[in-house]
This record gives structure tokens, sequence and C-alpha cells, in this order.
């Protein structure tokens, strides 16, 4: 019997459901430990992305058994206040509200953050291990190196909608898959392309500037990605050869253009506009229309490996 017309073949998974079980997580490890984690926010900004994620923070925190406290301070004060967060003993992480000047000022204060303390995964250690695929901060591979927030937390979404094939070996496991990335940020769409990358899939990364695609080369043989210029190349080249379609671009007038999804992709949104329109749920198979409360919990995740040590 064919199912009526009028029942979607597309399913919604909300960042809330994906977050449970990283909660289960976090809550485990949280209760090994004899005090409560103390993570220390620093807000220099009127952005209200930046006020949104603070109060975020502030209420998963709350709810799972952290401490928040959240300063709100002066951007030319910025400096002095990590440069003390990091001598504090009581505090365990730092987090920082982007964007403070827009400039490299901001990335300035990013390796400011000491590495015990950046929860956020933005130091230059934890980039430079990001890109050159190294997974561990030692040589016996006990301490797992933090990877950036919102990349991370990209990842747990595909894991929980098993895009991730556990027969592979771990790093291999999204050998096969086909990703676009719409976004090329430093602090999210970059690293992202690269993490998916180095975890066996081709990825097109996607800006203003054109398309890179980001591979392990052809078999996966190499150790970590590289990425080549797809010259003359647009989003329209990338999305029908797609099973992912990742975006995060700000600002409600840009909008994929759902005729050129293929047909039964994995549509994810990170952008706090929506990338993708109603009909997005007639093409795709999967749509996750925001990822704001996974990305809280994996930084909470990130605290708790800091505060355990």
């Amino acid at each position: 019997m064919e199912a009526p017309d009028h029942l979607a073949s597309c399913k919604v998974v909300l960042a809330g459901s994906i977050a449970k079980s990283l909660q289960i997580e976090v809550g485990k490890g949280l209760s090994k430990l004899e005090r409560k984690p103390l993570l220390v926010g620093f807000l220099a900004n009127k952005d209200p992305s930046a006020r949104l994620y603070a109060d975020w923070t502030n209420k998963t925190c709350e709810e799972n058994g952290f401490g928040f406290l959240l300063r709100e301070v002066d951007r030319e004060e910025v400096e002095t206040h990590i440069i003390a967060a990091n001598q504090d003993e009581a505090i365990d992480g730092i987090i920082v509200y982007y964007p403070i000047f827009n400039s490299r000022q901001d990335q300035y204060l990013q390796q400011l953050i000491s590495v015990e303390k950046d929860v956020e995964g933005l130091g230059h250690r934890y980039i430079f291990n990001m890109y050159q695929n190294i997974r561990f901060l030692d040589s016996e591979n006990l301490q797992k190196s933090i990877l950036p927030c919102t990349p991370l937390a990209i990842v747990k979404v595909l894991e929980y909608l098993k895009m991730y094939n556990t027969i592979l070996p771990y790093g291999n496991r999204l050998y096969g898959h086909s990703i676009t990335v719409v976004n090329r940020s430093e602090v999210v769409g970059r690293p992202l392309a690269a993490l998916l990358a180095n975890d066996g899939a081709s990825v097109y990364s996607v800006d203003v500037d054109g398309v890179q695609q980001f591979t392990r080369g052809e078999g996966i043989k190499k150790r970590r990605h590289e990425v080549v210029e797809k010259e003359a190349w647009a989003l329209e080249d990338c999305l029908p050869l797609s099973d992912v379609v990742i975006t995060g671009v700000p600002g409600k007038a840009f909008k994929i253009p759902t005729n050129l999804l293929k047909e039964g992709a994995v549509c994810i949104n990170f952008s706090t506009d929506k990338n993708f329109g109603p009909e997005v749920k007639d093409r795709a198979s999967i749509y996750v229309p925001a990822i704001g409360k996974v990305t809280i919990i994996v930084l909470l995740r990130n605290l708790l490996v800091w505060a355990a040590q």
C-alpha cells in the first residue's frame, strides 16, 4: 500500500534530542568529581548572537551542575581579564564571546587563553593538532586534543544520525561520503571541513571566493587532509554530488537552492538564520534546523576534560 502523498519523507531532528545523549555522558563524568567545575565567560560586545550564546551557556551550566560566571567587560580590558583568569586556580575553563574587535586582535585574544582552560579549542596548539590530524596531546595517547566546539558539535550530530560507519576503523568512518560545507570561516567552516576530511569524507568547502575540496587523497591513503582549489566551481556544482549539506551563512537573504540538493540528502543548519527554506523537507531525508544546544553540551564536555585532570 502506497503512503499518502501528504506524509513527509523527511525526518526533522532537533538539537535538544541530540544533546540528551551527550548530557548523559557529561553527567556521568561530573558525578566522579568532588566539586563543581567553574566556567567563566567574557562578554565585551553588543552582538545579539553573542548575548544569546552567553544566556544559553548559563542556562545549560545550571541545568547540568556546572558553575558559570559571566563577566561583562570593556573590550579594552578583555586581555587583562583573560590573563587574570588563567592564573586563577578556582577557574576551570574560559570562554570569550566573539566578535570583539572583528580583526586580528580577536585571534590574539584566542591565543592568550591557557591550554588547560581553553574549552573552545581555539588556541594554536589545538588548531595545529586538528589540521595535522593529531588526535592526542601526549605520546601515550591518553589525553585527547580538544576540538573547536561548533565543528565538534556538528561531528556529534553526524554521529547521532549514523553518518559515521562504525564498521570502518576509527578515523576513516566518513569514507565514501561527499559533504558540502557552506562557510569557510576560521572559527567554524574551515576547521569543520578539515575534521570531516580527516575522518575520510570528500568535502566541498564553499564561500564567496569559490570552492575548495578537502580530502585525504584517493583511497584516503594520506595521514591528513589536503586542499585543492576547484577552479570555476560554484555551490551549484557541489550540491547535486553531496550526501550531506551543512550551512552556516549569516543573513536572512541567503537560501540553499533546494532544487539542486541530491534527493535524500542530510541537511544541517548551524547559522542563527535559516539557510534552508521550508521546501527542504520535500527533498532531504533528514533536516537539522539548528545545533546550538549540542554546541553548549560539547563545551561542557571539553570543560569536564580539564576539570578532571
